[in-house]
C-alpha cells in the first residue's frame, strides 16, 4: 500500500478487494469532500484524521485533483466500497459489531439489513446522543463497549463528527478493536438516504446523486465541499510521498 502526505495527514491508496491488512485492530476513516473541506477550522477533525492508522481516499474530488495536477495514479476506496466487502467478509466470521447511530429510526433499519450478513446475537446497537464536534467524550459509551467487548464498532454518524469519536475510543478503550467511520453508507444500502450503487460510486457520482435524491440538504454541502479546492491549490506544494 502506497501512502502520501498531504494536510499532515497520511493518506492510504488502497487499491485491493482484501480488506483483512485494514482489519487488524485498527481506527479506519474515509473523509469526504464536504468534511475535509472544513479542516482549516476544525481542529479536532484534523488530528483525529492524523491519528486514524488509515485514511482512505472515499473524496473522488481529492483523487481527480491528484491525478490530474499532481499526474499521480491514486483510485478512490470509499467507506462505501469498504462496507460491502467489510459485509461480505462478515458472513463467514463469527464476530460481534457495534453499531454507533445516529436516530432510533436509522438503528432499527441498520439492524434488519445487517442481520443478511451477521447472527442478530453478534449484533449490538448504541443511539449517539447530539454530541458538540469540537469536545466529545461519552463515557456511557465506553462503559458500554467494554461490558460487550464487540470485535468491530461501525460508526454511522456525519463526517467531521464520527472520525472526533472514533479518535476518543481509540484513546480511552482498554481493549482494542476495529473503529471504522463509514458514515452514511449503510444508509445508501438501506436506501434510507440516496440510492447509491456499486456503479455510481466507482464513476465518483455519489455526491450527484445525493444532490438529486434531497437537493435541500446535498447541495448546500456540496457547494461548500468546493473549498477543498482551495486548500489543495494553497497546499499543493506540500505534499509528500
Amino acid at each position: 500500500m502506497k501512502t502520501f502526505e498531504f494536510l499532515k495527514i497520511k493518506f492510504t491508496n488502497f487499491k485491493s478487494n482484501k480488506i483483512d491488512i485494514l482489519l487488524k485492530k485498527n481506527f479506519l476513516v474515509f473523509p469526504a469532500a464536504p468534511a475535509l473541506s472544513s479542516i482549516k477550522i476544525n481542529s479536532n477533525y484534523h488530528k483525529a484524521l492524523q491519528n486514524a492508522d488509515f485514511v482512505l481516499l472515499d473524496s473522488g474530488l481529492l483523487v481527480l485533483l491528484f491525478n490530474i495536477f499532481r499526474g499521480t495514479n491514486l483510485k478512490k476506496f470509499s467507506g462505501y466500497k469498504f462496507l460491502h466487502l467489510f459485509l461480505r467478509r462478515q458472513k463467514t466470521r463469527n464476530e460481534k459489531i457495534l453499531l454507533i447511530n445516529p436516530d432510533f429510526k436509522n438503528q432499527k433499519k441498520n439492524i434488519n439489513f445487517l442481520k443478511k450478513f451477521i447472527k442478530e446475537k453478534n449484533i449490538y446497537s448504541y443511539i449517539a446522543p447530539q454530541y458538540d464536534s469540537k469536545k466529545i467524550k461519552d463515557r456511557k459509551l465506553l462503559t458500554y463497549i467494554n461490558l460487550i467487548q464487540p470485535k468491530n464498532v461501525l460508526i454511522n454518524l456525519g463526517g467531521g463528527t464520527q472520525e472526533i469519536l472514533g479518535f476518543f475510543l481509540k484513546q480511552k478503550l482498554k481493549h482494542k478493536l476495529n473503529i471504522i467511520c463509514t458514515g452514511a453508507a449503510i444508509s445508501f444500502m438501506t436506501k434510507d438516504q440516496a440510492p447509491i450503487n456499486t456503479f455510481l460510486d466507482k464513476i465518483y457520482l455519489g455526491w450527484l446523486t445525493r444532490i438529486i435524491f434531497n437537493p435541500k440538504i446535498y447541495l448546500p454541502r456540496y457547494l461548500k465541499a468546493l473549498k477543498l479546492l482551495i486548500i489543495f491549490f494553497k497546499e499543493r506544494n506540500n505534499i509528500y510521498g
